[in-house]
């Protein structure tokens, strides 16, 4: 009996040891498929949301400076807040060119995000939602106001998951091909990338 307990004892540590193996080989193998991906890539994403950041910093500390708005206040007293918001945000980013977010990196990044989320049917569909949005007249040009009476088209869930993290004061649009970073309160056009859909 103490024979065989002895070898059922072995055989359960060693039965422990491969398992731990196995379980050891699979993580380095997951984190070798991470190292896969480009080098670049996470780094192209901080980048990318640290500048994004850094416009979210500066609308705060502008909107903190000016007036609050009571809760009684009426729509002109509201929409006349928000010109005024618009107005100081504009004027403090004057020297803003296209691109200032939307760096060629991060363009590329978002490029394939979308042929790698999107192919076949599901392209198909994504284009002819974007393509049939009442978006024509949008000003593709950064620091201008995304008009209140065009069509805010939505993003499908899938790709917002799959694209870089945004905070709550901005949000990505399409308009035709193009992607749009916009302000969702004041309505800026913080940026934008260019034949962004394949």
């Amino acid at each position: 009996m103490r024979r065989i307990f002895k070898k059922c004892t072995a055989f359960v540590a060693f039965t422990a040891a491969v398992c731990c193996f196995t379980l050891l080989h699979l993580a380095s193998t997951a984190e070798g498929g991470q190292s896969d991906k480009p080098a670049s890539q996470p780094e192209t994403v901080k980048s990318f949301e640290k500048r994004v950041k850094e416009y979210v910093k500066l609308r705060e500390q502008i909107e903190e400076k000016m007036p609050k708005l009571s809760k009684e206040a009426k729509p002109e007293e509201i929409e006349a807040h928000k010109k005024s918001f618009q107005e100081a945000v504009r004027a403090s980013r004057t020297s803003s060119k296209p691109g200032h977010v939307f760096t060629p990196d991060v363009v590329d990044h978002i490029r394939t995000i979308i042929k790698r989320e999107f192919k076949g049917t599901d392209l198909k569909q994504l284009r002819e939602k974007v393509l049939e949005g009442e978006t024509k007249g949008v000003p593709i040009r950064v620091n201008y106001p995304y008009p209140e009476t065009k069509e805010l088209v939505e993003m499908p869930p899938t790709l917002l998951l799959a694209l870089p993290a945004l905070p709550k004061q901005v949000r990505y649009r399409f308009v035709g091909k193009h992607l749009l970073l916009v302000d969702r309160e004041n309505g800026l056009i913080v940026d934008y990338m260019l034949d962004a859909l394949p």
